[in-house]
């Protein structure tokens, strides 16, 4: 049955994304595990505004959405079409919820989402059943030592080593970090027996938290990236051609429809980022028109005649 994702989080259609963002997190908190443990219905709630906010948070799916209606949408889109690029992790962190999503996601043969999927029911079952054992339990990360570890997109991307100086007992310790292939912002990497003191007079864990530092040319989302470009406007009123960058420095020629509207984005499969499962994300290029800051008085002429057309 078709959904209305806009009556799910109880927004009007034409509401700002601080509006949808104000809304899910209102019921997020209304339906959370902690408050609704084994509630079967509840956990469907807790599905369904998920859903919603995957689709409505994120120009490009909210633009085909209200393009095409929610049949047609769901027709176009599967389940991991929806949730690809949505950030359970910084999501659910936010929310007071944190724990490996690795578990519930499957990579298998190709299809449209070349062989990955989210296995979406044993993650909601799971977080309404084990909510406050699993997710708050005493003596866990929050009595160990977490540190910032800076990384650049290109390190995170393909991994690093690094050699860091730490004082956890109040002398200077080096300590060899592996950083492996796709580590996310926000994600943490264990270093066992390498933090202070605990009650007990044995080390406890150092964890290292990854802050991706700001690219010029790529923004990160989950898996995915984005980057910028401006074309002419004519190129987005009649079709074309551009050429961009991709994160490995190749150069790829990128098709634009005719009469694609500002701000669309046209995915790239697969250039995006890897992560620890052997999923690759992809690229989206964000095309933007390009204003000149001068007209010759040839394009000024021609720009009235359009106008007189009622272009």
């Amino acid at each position: 049955m078709p959904k209305d994702y806009y009556k799910i989080l109880g927004v009007p259609r034409d509401a700002s994304q601080e509006e949808i963002k104000r809304a899910y997190r209102r019921l997020a908190l209304k339906y959370h595990p902690d408050r609704n443990r084994g509630n079967k219905e509840a956990e469907e709630k807790f599905k369904e505004i998920n859903e919603a906010y995957a689709v409505l948070s994120d120009p490009e799916k909210r633009r085909q959405y209200d393009l095409f209606g929610s049949a047609e949408f769901e027709k176009r889109y599967t389940q991991e079409d929806i949730f690809r690029g949505f950030n359970f992790e910084n999501l659910f962190r936010d929310l007071g919820i944190e724990f490996d999503l690795g578990r519930f996601f499957h990579f298998g043969g190709g299809g449209r989402s070349r062989g990955f999927t989210i296995d979406l029911s044993r993650l909601f079952s799971h977080l309404f059943d084990t909510a406050r054992e699993e997710f708050h339990e005493p003596g866990g990360v929050s009595e160990d030592m977490i540190l910032d570890l800076p990384l650049t997109l290109e390190e995170a991307r393909k991994g690093t080593e690094k050699v860091l100086m730490v004082a956890p007992l109040g002398r200077p310790e080096k300590v060899k970090v592996k950083i492996p292939p796709g580590v996310k912002e926000g994600q943490k990497l264990r270093l066992v027996a390498k933090g202070p003191l605990g009650p007990d007079g044995r080390r406890k864990d150092l964890f290292l938290r990854i802050r991706i530092q700001p690219h010029p040319r790529f923004e990160v989302e989950g898996s995915d990236l984005i980057t910028t470009q401006k074309v002419p406007f004519t190129t987005l009123l009649l079709g074309g051609e551009t050429e961009i960058e991709t994160p490995e420095g190749k150069k790829i020629r990128v098709k634009i429809p005719p009469g694609t509207p500002p701000g669309t984005r046209l995915r790239l499969r697969g250039l995006g980022l890897p992560d620890r499962n052997g999923h690759t994300g992809d690229l989206y290029v964000k095309v933007e028109p390009a204003i000149p800051k001068r007209l010759t008085r040839k394009q000024r002429e021609l720009l009235e005649a359009l106008r007189e057309t009622g272009l």
